[in-house]
């Protein structure tokens, strides 16, 4: 099968340190070429993967209305010009670059990692389309923009093969809070827990660059890393995390917002290191309460669970875990939308 995977420039595939969606969809490109399927990325300027890459735009993430337009503009005469050469067209970008072959016979899938803008889904539903299925990361993800056409949720993945799991770990293992350091996350509860527990504390992840959470960072985060209990290591690439995530007692995920799927979680529990989530989002979809981490309400349960994490099993925690969304098991059931009588096998 020849299949188009289409990503909006702004971040190379694969990123270097951040990017999760970037990641992602290399992810899909390298193990839909190891299937032995003809793959083409189209993406943003430096990407590469296994099969063919066509790049476009700029990676800047703050970009002009001038240059999204000559973004999508590429895209639409690339898909003109090539939308017969595909048997299938992944599109993890913009809705918009699918608009001029909406109602082409080629089979389409529009995945999305975020909250959906609703008006925009019964936008394109209004128009003749055919061979289109959208999807989300999590059930939580597709209840945000169901309003019309078909949806499937299809989880997040990582290949977890590039993750060693570390089935002991010593007493004194840190925490660790990993993602980025807005205060959604909610770094700032991590701290209080590791110091309520009198738990080390490993943070990695970006420092925020938008006004209100570098305030939020240099006001109520960076004056509490004295780098002996609480320590701040930087953006981490896959190897500093892998490395990270291994030697931790437990990932903490206290976040403030409704997280569409959160793939730390599952990065974590590859190394078999168990996640302590509070109960937002997709967590409930992403996290077995009491069998590769916990789900709580409050800060002041998610304390209480630290003193439990050494009944969670860290073997049974990646196993638990890459049964589920292990990049083999996702990307067949990405290619069994549309072929569900071959049944891809992994």
């Amino acid at each position: 099968m020849k299949i188009l995977l289409i990503m909006d420039p702004g971040i190379p595939v694969p990123p270097q340190q951040y990017g999760g969606h970037e990641r992602l969809v290399y992810a899909f490109a390298e193990e839909y070429h190891r299937l032995g399927h003809d793959v083409t990325l189209l993406a943003g300027p430096n990407s590469h993967c296994s099969g063919k890459t066509v790049t476009f735009g700029v990676n800047n993430l703050k970009k002009t209305r001038l240059q999204k337009a000559l973004e999508v503009a590429f895209v639409w005469k690339y898909l003109l010009g090539h939308k017969n050469s595909f048997d299938l067209i992944h599109n993890f970008g913009r809705l918009v670059y699918l608009m001029p072959i909406l109602n082409s016979k080629t089979k389409k899938i529009m995945t999305y990692g975020r909250k959906v803008t609703p008006w925009g889904i019964r936008i394109v539903n209004k128009m003749p389309n055919q061979n289109l299925i959208f999807t989300a990361c999590s059930n939580y993800c597709v209840s945000t923009g169901n309003v019309a056409g078909k949806w499937e949720t299809v989880y997040n993945t990582i290949d977890f093969s590039l993750y060693q799991l570390h089935e002991t770990i010593d007493n004194d293992a840190p925490l660790m809070f990993l993602g980025r350091l807005d205060k959604i996350k909610g770094v700032h509860t991590a701290i209080n827990v590791a110091k309520a527990t009198n738990q080390t504390l490993i943070i990695a992840g970006n420092i925020p660059i938008t006004p209100d959470n570098y305030s939020y960072y240099k006001t109520h985060i960076e004056p509490l890393i004295d780098n002996q209990q609480i320590k701040y290591v930087g953006a981490l690439n896959d190897s500093e995390k892998n490395h990270y995530l291994q030697k931790a007692k437990a990932l903490l995920f206290p976040i403030e917002w409704e997280e569409p799927f959160g793939m730390v979680m599952i990065e974590a529990m590859a190394c078999g290191t168990p996640v302590i989530a509070f109960k937002r989002g997709a967590v409930p979809e992403v996290v077995e309460d009491g069998v590769n981490g916990f789900i709580v309400d409050t800060e002041t349960e998610m304390i209480e669970k630290v003193a439990l994490i050494n009944t969670i099993d860290r073997k049974t925690c990646r196993e638990s875990a890459k049964t589920r969304f292990d990049i083999k098991v996702i990307a067949s059931q990405y290619l069994n939308i549309f072929h569900p009588e071959k049944q891809y096998e992994y």
